[in-house]
Parts: structure tokens; C-alpha cells; sequence
């Protein structure tokens, strides 16, 4: 018999119930356990607060304003047949094929359909996963143990495979069906993009050389976005940071990756910079516009030009390099790809000539340098101090979780931000603060209208949102703060830019938060003395 949706309810109650992280394993554990292999990729999806795996392209595209209203519909007391999990999945797929003329209404009559078919317990899980706001704790990593212990598979061997997959519940279904064999043979795949490697902030030059042995490699960090080429002879797919395969709003890319970048089978990834006169980059709304465009992509290409660096080769030929240290991958990507698509690069032991380098990237209009280990290996989705951000000034991406409508010149605008960090062992986005601060007339206008259709509710002053709209934020200092429930709030935030090339799993943790708060006056310091 197909697995219930009251019991993922069950599950989520239970998990919503406690604090501890062991408990919460070992209750996923359990469920997973009794789950049929089908089931296991909706299920993690739905956990972790998604309709659809990461990497996939499929979206509701039901707005929170639909969903306010539709949950005033009520649930039926009678239930023919239980709700299965599968149901629920069936469903959110047709939603997203919804299309053309009347499929708003036809989404909204699929989601209504649905709601008549739970309880108010069901009821309450279901719009938790359609606003991306479970607050169960079921974090990634968390569920990660959980597939771990269900398929007595080695937990290093789970999280590689969701570095390389993008998908969890494609980890957990091969896990418990094929158990550490199938997870040990899980590779790169070509045209299924890899979580991109994260970095450490880093203020302090003397910190990144003494954590990378006194000698280290350094690359502009560029005003632009992240993106993976991935190319088999003449096939070219181009994927964002978020995975999402964006190859049909960049023809120009296509093209100079087919020219370019040499080999059989090679997975490349860089930055994208749209650049103006001079060569100097554009804003980086400018190159959302080209991210996000699907009609008269020819015109917009003429009009917002990219460039692309590359700085770093994952897949050549047949080989896995990701394992390989960071100075092979490099020798491998200046033999193939033509020398102008290549970022501009030091190694160097010097903190002077580092400074200097450090200048002429701010100078050429970017935001600062990326500090790279000689030794260190490609780990996809993970952060750590082998590779630092280096910034003239700390910034945190943050999503929007409410907003205020404004007063004066900003009157009839939604334009005082409350911004939010991820709790990590909830799941919760606790708020720092508001800011009002960083945006155009003309962006706060577009900002209403989008905040507006992400609606669940509002009360006089204030519109609450489905958390979806990443921000990088620039501010002063972290504050202690009984204002909020996070107790910290931000002093002089400042909008820095719209990230829309980023998800809810690259939002700032509250962890992070916590840790800028207690190094934040000797990086100060040291920020003075080591880069000023």
C-alpha cells in the first residue's frame, strides 16, 4: 500500500517536537525505512520545504496571495480515500505543466482539489511545503544522517553524492535500494550541474596566508555570476549557481564555450560579468536581465554583453578531477581553454603584492579577490577556509521574510525590509533587522509588486512573504538586539543587490551570524591594518 501523507505529517509533527538532532535522525531514519523507492525523492524534497528536487526545473508558480486565499477553503470531514504521498507529488506536477490560457485558474483548482482531500494536520504540512517554510528542523544535513542511518551507508559517502547529484532524494532512493555500492559508484554526471564549492570570509590577508602555508593562489572575485559549462563536442548546457540550466538566455556563452573550450567531454565553471564601455562591468541587475530572459534573447544580447572568466575545471575526458589539488586543475584548464577566458591570477607569498592585486581588482570595478589553496581539493556545496573571500567590507545574503509599507516619498511602496538569517537546526529564518536602505525608486516599485504576489499575510503596517527573495547585505556591525528573536540585529544594512541567481540554501546561517558577532571587532582591526 503507497505510504500515506498523513503519515509524513505524523513524521513532521514529531520532528517540529523536539530540539535534539539525535532524535530527529533517528525519526527519519525510521520513515525512510518503510517508504517504496518511488517515494523517497518527494519525500526529501517535501522535508526540506520543496516541492521538487533542487536541481529541478519544475515551478508551482502559485503566488501567496493564491494560497492565503485558498486556505480559507476548509477541508473535507469526509475523506474517501487517504491522501498518499505520491498524490501529492502527481499533483505538484500538474501544477507546474499547468499552461496557457486558464491555467491559473486550473492551478488553483488542482491545489483546491488537494486541500479537500486532508486533514488540518495534512493541511498545515502542505502549505508549509508550497511556502518553503517547514520549521521542523529537517535541515539538509540532518536528513543526511537520517539516509545515512536508514541504508547503513557511510555518511561521507551521502554527502558526496549529493555534492555530485544536486538532488538528495535521487541519494536517498539509490541509497536505500542499492546501499553503499550504489552510492559508491554515483560520479559526475555531464549536464547534471554540481554544487558549486564555497568559501570563507576573510578581512585579514596575514589569516589567509598562515591558513594556506605562507604561499597562495589569488584570482579576482568578479561582479558577475556563477556559472558550469558543461560541453560534449558541440552539445553545450550552461547551468547557474541555484543549478538551474539557463544555456537558452545565453547564446553568446554557447557559442564562445564551442569555439573556446577544447576537449571531448569538459566541465568548466567561471563567472559571467556583463560589461559596458571601457570594459568595466555592469550592474549586477543588468545581468540578471540577461539570467533571466527567455523572449527576444537576441536583442537583450546586443544590448548587455557578457564576458566569461574561467577558474576552474571539474570534468576532463572521462576523469573526475575534483579530487585532484587545485594547482593540477588549473594546469589542466590553461591547457585547455583559449588564455583570454582565463581569470586573472597571482600565487604569490607576499601580503604587498597581494594588496596591490587586491587594488587593481576593486580598481577594475570588481568586488575584491578569491584566495585559493594550492593544495586544496574541488568539495561541491561545502565552505571551508581552503578557499577565502577577500572584501574591502563584510556583506550576508539574507531573504526577505517581511516588509513595511513605506511613508513620505516612499508612500504606496513596500520598502523597509525585514531581513532574515537561516537557523540551521530549525529550519526557521530568525530576522536582524530592517533597511530601507540600497535600492532605486524604479527597484523599489518592481520590489512591491514581487513581494506582493509572495503574500501570505499582512496586517496594517506590515506584508508577511513566502521567504524566496535573496538580498546581499552590507552593514557596519552585528549588534546584540532583544528586538528580535535572533537577538541581533544589523547596524547601517544596506541592499548591496538583489540575488537572484541564489536559493534559500545559499541564505546566510544564523551560526555564521553568530560567529561574524564574536570575531567582528578584531577583524575590524585587522581589516584596517592588513587591507586599507
Amino acid at each position: 500500500m503507497a505510504t500515506p501523507f498523513a503519515a509524513f505529517a505524523d513524521l513532521c509533527e514529531a520532528l517540529e517536537a523536539t530540539t535534539k538532532r539525535n532524535e530527529k535522525k533517528h525519526l527519519i531514519s525510521d520513515y525512510l525505512k518503510k517508504l517504496y523507492a518511488e517515494e523517497n525523492v518527494p519525500t526529501i524534497s517535501f522535508l526540506i520545504g520543496k516541492p521538487f528536487p533542487e536541481s529541478d526545473e519544475r515551478v508551482l508558480e502559485v503566488g501567496g496571495r493564491t494560497l492565503w486565499r485558498i486556505q480559507d477553503t476548509g477541508q473535507s470531514t469526509l475523506i474517501a480515500e487517504p491522501l498518499t504521498i505520491m498524490d501529492v507529488s502527481k499533483t505538484f506536477d500538474a501544477i507546474a505543466k499547468a499552461s496557457g490560457t486558464g491555467s491559473r485558474a486550473k492551478k488553483e483548482a488542482l491545489l483546491e482539489g488537494l486541500l479537500r482531500r486532508t486533514s488540518p494536520k495534512e493541511a498545515k504540512y502542505l502549505f508549509r511545503i508550497l511556502t518553503g517554510e517547514m520549521r521542523i528542523g529537517a535541515v539538509e544535513g540532518v536528513v543526511m544522517e537520517g539516509i545515512s542511518e536508514a541504508s547503513s551507508a557511510d555518511l561521507t559517502l551521502v554527502r558526496r553524492a549529493n555534492m555530485l547529484l544536486g538532488n538528495l532524494g535521487e541519494v536517498a532512493k539509490i541509497a536505500l535500494t542499492r546501499g553503499t555500492e550504489g552510492l559508491t559508484r554515483v560520479g559526475l554526471r555531464l549536464f547534471n550541474p554540481v554544487k558549486p564549492m564555497l568559501a570563507e570570509m576573510s578581512y585579514d590577508l596575514q589569516e589567509v596566508f598562515e591558513e594556506h602555508g605562507g604561499r597562495t593562489a589569488l584570482e579576482w572575485k568578479f561582479d558577475g555570476a556563477r556559472i558550469q559549462v558543461h560541453k560534449r563536442c558541440d552539445e553545450v548546457r550552461i547551468f547557474s549557481r541555484r543549478l538551474s540550466d539557463i544555456t537558452t538566455s545565453l547564446p553568446d556563452m554557447v557559442s564562445l564555450a564551442r569555439r573556446e573550450i577544447h576537449g571531448e567531454e569538459v566541465l568548466v565553471e567561471g563567472e559571467a560579468v556583463a560589461v559596458g564601455e571601457g570594459g568595466r562591468p555592469l550592474p549586477f541587475q543588468d545581468l540578471m536581465r540577461r539570467f533571466r530572459r527567455v523572449h527576444d534573447v537576441e536583442a537583450t544580447t546586443r544590448k548587455i554583453p557578457l564576458r566569461l572568466y574561467l577558474f576552474d575545471i571539474l570534468y576532463l575526458n572521462g576523469e573526475l578531477l575534483i579530487d585532484q589539488p587545485y594547482s593540477k586543475r588549473w594546469e589542466l584548464l590553461d591547457k585547455t581553454v583559449n588564455p583570454s577566458l582565463i581569470a586573472p591570477r597571482i600565487v604569490t607569498s607576499s601580503i604587498e603584492e597581494a594588496k596591490e592585486f587586491l587594488d587593481t581588482a576593486l580598481k577594475a570595478g570588481h568586488e575584491g579577490l578569491m584566495a585559493k589553496a594550492l593544495d586544496s581539493e574541488y568539495t561541491p556545496g561545502v565552505r571551508g577556509k581552503k578557499w577565502f573571500k577577500i572584501k574591502p567590507f563584510e556583506t550576508l545574503d539574507l531573504v526577505i521574510i517581511a516588509a513595511d509599507w513605506g511613508y513620505g516619498r516612499r508612500e504606496g511602496w513596500l520598502s523597509n525590509y525585514n531581513l532574515g538569517a537561516l537557523d540551521g537546526e530549525t529550519g526557521e529564518f530568525l530576522s536582524l533587522g530592517k533597511t530601507f536602505k540600497g535600492l532605486t525608486d524604479e527597484e523599489f516599485e518592481a520590489m512591491t509588486n514581487r513581494l506582493q504576489a509572495l503574500k501570505v499575510r499582512e496586517d496594517e503596517y506590515t506584508v508577511y512573504i513566502k521567504p524566496s527573495v535573496i538580498v546581499e547585505v552590507a552593514y557596519n556591525e552585528i549588534q546584540r538586539s532583544p528586538r528580535y528573536k535572533s537577538g541581533f540585529a544589523l547596524r547601517f544594512a544596506r541592499i548591496l543587490r538583489i540575488r537572484d541567481d541564489k536559493g534559500l540554501g545559499d541564505v546566510d546561517t544564523f551560526e555564521r551570524v553568530r560567529t561574524l558577532y564574536r570575531k567582528q571587532f578584531e577583524a575590524k582591526a585587522r581589516l584596517r591594518s592588513s587591507l586599507i
